[in-house]
């Protein structure tokens, strides 16, 4: 099978799969390249996943997840540092360079979007160094504003450039997904400024379908259900100089029930279609 170009597979677009039939799934699809969570991984063991992954030709293109960062308690904020520098190990022994962080939303009781993200900045500040002695960036994921109040209180590439522009780019870096910033009119200028700093660590996609399904988690689409313009995203990033992975990033319970060969070819063709 030819490599299919760039294209990434995020191991949660096909959960229904294990990580031995994810590698294999890949190298039979012509896809070079795998997005990991860490649950899965810990499962399997992470040097385990490292050996397979390795072995199978394939390259970890990011590990997700990082980040939960604004808790106001100081032992709940010491666990999160924690557990984030055993995220950095995770991503450095699987061969990533790209932790993909979700900061974290409102603590209970709290309604200050402003401390919040500056408790975000003081853990990037901490982190930051040792992540960058790994071989491991940091990635600012911002997402769409529905998810403010419980998971993410950075919404928009503004706001993640904001904060990563207080640190070397080699530390901190930013995700450009398309499920979460496709509504913003100025994305483009902001893909351009994150180009310019060098700061894009990786480049996800998933559409928009509406009506969002209830529980809106889970509620991405296949590339071309729905909204997004993937091929004018693509130009975008393309346009800043960055020739990296670009990763399908799918959670959607209709996919998972289906056979994971099946979706995955759907997922290249549709890929050669809109984004190439």
């Amino acid at each position: 099978m030819n490599a299919v170009p760039r294209l990434s597979l995020n191991q949660e677009t096909i959960k229904q799969w294990s990580l031995p039939e994810l590698a294999e799934g890949c190298v039979k699809a012509g896809v070079t390249g795998v997005g990991l969570w860490r649950e899965p991984v810990q499962k399997y063991g992470v040097e385990a996943a490292a050996r397979l992954i390795r072995d199978a030709g394939l390259t970890v293109t990011s590990l997700c997840r990082g980040g939960f960062f604004t808790a106001l308690d100081p032992g709940e904020r010491a666990a999160a540092l924690a557990d984030n520098r055993t995220a950095i190990d995770e991503a450095a022994t699987l061969g990533t360079d790209t932790l993909v962080l979700v900061s974290g939303g409102l603590p209970s009781g709290s309604r200050d979007l402003f401390a919040a993200r500056e408790r975000i900045a003081d853990a990037l500040g901490e982190l930051g160094p040792y992540a960058a002695e790994r071989g491991v960036r940091l990635a600012i994921e911002p997402l769409h504003p529905m998810y403010a109040s419980d998971r993410c209180v950075v919404s928009t590439l503004a706001q993640a450039l904001d904060l990563a522009e207080r640190f070397p780019a080699d530390q901190v870096g930013v995700v450009v997904d398309t499920y979460h910033l496709w509504w913003d009119d100025t994305v483009a200028a902001q893909i351009a400024r994150a180009g310019a700093g060098g700061r894009i660590a990786s480049f996800q996609l998933a559409d928009w379908i509406t009506p969002l399904p209830e529980g809106v988690l889970l509620g991405r689409g296949q590339l071309g259900d729905g909204a997004v313009d993937f091929r004018w995203f693509r130009e975008q990033v393309d346009a800043t100089g960055f020739d990296g992975p670009i990763e399908v990033e799918i959670f959607n319970p209709a996919l998972w029930a289906r056979d994971g060969a099946e979706v995955l070819a759907e997922v290249a063709d549709r890929y050669r279609e809109l984004v190439l």
